[in-house]
């Protein structure tokens, strides 16, 4: 019998050219092989008459081939295989591209079954692409006639050749133990595993399709929320700091804000401050739109922590945004007793308490955080170094920490930063992005969530247009007018240079070939469109190039000539998406806005309206798709980023709103996230499950199961 852990390579048929293109699919084991699931099925199951075929409607046919023929289409590129294929009521053709070995199979006098559906074109009704199976007295169908299983497939490896592989190793595999517990089976409806896994593969009908991927949904489901809840209560069991502070305090530091707080704002700040107070790690998940005023809520937290004589490190995915990060903190503890570092890859730079900044060498830097002088530190990933030490670190706050990986993060807040201690630290992370409620609570369900949903107080809602290419010269017009008038405009593109197509050589056929051709000679680059704005549509003006494969030092050089009004206009790509603050920037105009993802384009559009002054956001695109109208119509009507995220969710699903590879997730299980009643459920069983066995000392083999989730998971 085989198991689930033994490697393809070692079962008897399993050739190396079969190998290679399963590796392309992460397939290595049976185990991965049997839980590679089918995205879909297709229903063959009724057999039809040829003279009964319809259009469009999925059928399978028996006849036998009458004859078959292969040629060279469209200039001899396209192999073209047809067969005519008769029965008692009548003949039809089957037609294959680029598969000549169906020549050699399906010869003349065999009978046959083909599944598929029926086209007309010119006039003509023929079978496009059907699935076949040659028929004897002891066939046994599995590719048509039934409940067929499509699968996500690669080059050269069709659903056709998945199945031929599964089924005998599905038959040859061990009776699996359930790690799932027998109650929580029942009580929730849903099948075994080894009944699960033969009918997800090849179930007879949809309701045993559907109950069997729900049951893998729900145990992937049910691993994440374990997985969650045994990192809340394990928090509960370590120490940190308490960081006091007397309401007193708070309120002066308030006042000294450049700013008022908004409702929202204050009250994730005391769901923070009360967090800090306690002995036990504070874990915390801080939402909000672009521009809320996370960063302000941050700081004062930073600020406490210092208060009471303990350091606090602010982590940014890029540089740009950590320096971004540190002018914002120079400038609310301005008039507060606070020293604050910058430590980035290119620069190391010091503020103190007396209005003081001076650039520091890296060695510096290390010595003054390592003596306890500077009390926040701001950085990249430079910050979780060897070389750096911590005199006493109570808190870390971790900015877009989707960005980051898992082992980074694990990095900052591991007790190892601070030497001979027992406690932890707080952990603070804020996420720009804004995620669904229901989802954030399925991901990062160990975190305690606050969420600031309100614009800043003075702030103007930006006003955002749908440009298409007739109006295009009123836009640069209207950008003009804005800067006469003093302001200053982005300008987004979605690559740096025209991407690279496919050649016949790589395998993709020549239609491929010619449709990303096309697609990408319409996207706008930032080279092109840099030449273009300066040269042709804005030559009085000035303009600027920014893209992530410039060097740190001319990044910054950009950016700060951006920010100090030299620069009129700032060409970029994504590069810009987080850590931008130029208050008197009011237009962000967006190229090829349907190539960008909704949660991007709310990034971008964060980028202007920082300031009194009203804001516009121009989203450019040649496409009229009703689909690309409707997710832009989005970003028009919704009133804010929580809002917009429900759309985007319900538009695109959890997989790509989130990124298929963001989570670790099984495919199933990514798709499952959108179904909110399985969530659930599968919350309320992991609760039941640890409220009788906290350390599931009598469940060994879901205690083994949730060991194996946990090193694939990362919440990123």
């Amino acid at each position: 019998m085989l198991k689930l852990d033994l490697e393809l390579s070692k079962i008897s048929g399993v050739g190396e050219k079969f190998l290679k293109r399963l590796d392309k699919l992460s397939i290595k084991t049976v185990r991965d092989l049997l839980w590679h699931f089918p995205f879909r099925y297709e229903d063959y199951s009724k057999i039809v008459k040829i003279a009964d075929l319809k259009i469009n409607q999925p059928a399978t046919i028996r006849g036998v081939v009458r004859k078959v023929a292969t040629r060279r289409t469209w200039k001899r590129k396209m192999l073209l295989v047809e067969a005519v294929i008769v029965d008692e009521t009548g003949g039809v053709s089957a037609i294959w591209f680029n598969q000549p070995y169906i020549a050699q199979v399906l010869k003349p006098g065999r009978e046959a079954n083909f599944a598929g559906r029926a086209i007309s074109s010119q006039g003509r009704v023929y079978l496009s692409n059907p699935t076949y199976e040659t028929i004897s007295n002891r066939t046994v169908v599995k590719h048509t006639a039934g409940l067929i299983p499509i699968y996500p497939e690669t080059k050269s490896l069709t659903s056709r050749g998945l199945r031929y592989l599964i089924e005998p190793i599905l038959n040859g595999l061990e009776k699996l133990e359930d790690f799932v517990p027998e109650e929580i089976l029942e009580e929730y409806d849903l099948p075994e595993v080894n009944s699960a896994l033969h009918k997800v593969h090849f179930p007879r009908t949809m309701d045993q399709a559907e109950k069997s991927r729900k049951r893998f949904a729900f145990e992937d489901l049910f691993l994440l929320q374990l997985n969650n809840l045994r990192v809340k209560r394990s928090l509960l069991k370590e120490k940190a700091p308490a960081l006091k502070i007397n309401a007193e305090q708070l309120e002066a530091i308030i006042k000294s804000l450049p700013f008022e707080l908004t409702g929202s704002q204050r009250r994730s700040l005391d769901e923070i401050i009360s967090d800090l107070s306690k002995l036990q790690p504070m874990n915390r998940l801080l939402q909000g739109d672009v521009g809320s005023g996370k960063t302000v809520v941050a700081a004062v937290a930073a600020f406490i922590s210092a208060l009471n004589n303990k350091q606090a490190a602010f982590m940014a995915p890029t540089e740009v945004l950590a320096r971004q990060h540190y002018k914002t903190l120079m400038s609310i503890f301005k008039n507060l007793d606070v020293s604050i570092g910058l430590l980035t890859g290119s620069e190391a730079r010091a503020f103190y308490s007396d209005n003081l900044e001076s650039k520091k060498t890296k060695f510096q830097l290390l010595k003054e955080i390592s003596s306890g002088q500077i009390k926040v530190i701001v950085g990249t990933h430079a910050v979780i170094q060897k070389s750096i030490v911590f005199q006493d670190l109570a808190l870390a706050i971790i900015d877009e920490q989707h960005r980051f990986g898992v082992e980074q993060r694990a990095a900052l807040v591991k007790k190892e930063l601070n030497p001979g201690e027992e406690t932890t630290i707080h952990f603070l992370s804020m996420g720009a992005t804004p995620i669904p409620r229901t989802l954030s609570l399925t991901l990062f369900g160990d975190l305690d969530l606050s969420i600031i949903d309100e614009l800043p107080i003075g702030r103007k809602p930006i006003i955002t247009k749908i440009v298409s290419p007739a109006n295009r010269n009123k836009a640069y017009a209207f950008i003009r007018e804005q800067i006469k008038s003093g302001r200053q405009a982005f300008v987004i593109c979605p690559r740096i240079v025209a991407a690279e197509v496919e050649t016949e050589e790589s395998g993709a056929t020549i239609p491929m070939i010619k449709k990303r051709k096309d697609l990408w000679q319409e996207v706008k680059n930032v080279t092109e469109e840099y030449e273009k704005l300066s040269q042709k549509v804005f030559p009085d003006l000035k303009v600027a190039m920014l893209h992530g494969k410039l060097k740190s030092p001319e990044k910054a050089a950009i950016m700060s000539d951006f920010a100090a009004g030299k620069t009129h206009i700032l060409v970029s790509t994504s590069v810009i998406e987080v850590g931008v603050d130029v208050p008197n920037a009011t237009i962000m105009m967006i190229e090829g806005a349907d190539r960008f993802g909704l949660a991007q384009l709310y990034q971008f559009r964060g980028r202007v309206g920082r300031a009194e002054h009203q804001s516009y956001c121009l989203l450019f695109t040649d496409s009229e798709s009703a689909a690309t109208q409707q997710r832009l119509n989005a970003l028009i009507k919704a009133k804010n980023g929580f809002e917009l995220a429900e759309i985007d969710l319900k538009l695109r699903g959890p997989g790509q709103f989130l990124g298929d590879k963001q989570t670790g997730l099984p495919d199933l299980a990514m798709r499952s996230l959108n179904n909110i009643i399985l969530v659930r459920e599968a919350r309320s069983a992991a609760v039941k499950i640890l409220e009788q066995d906290q350390e599931l000392i009598y469940h060994p083999m879901l205690a083994a199961q949730l060991g194996r989730f946990e090193k694939n998971i990362h919440l990123e």
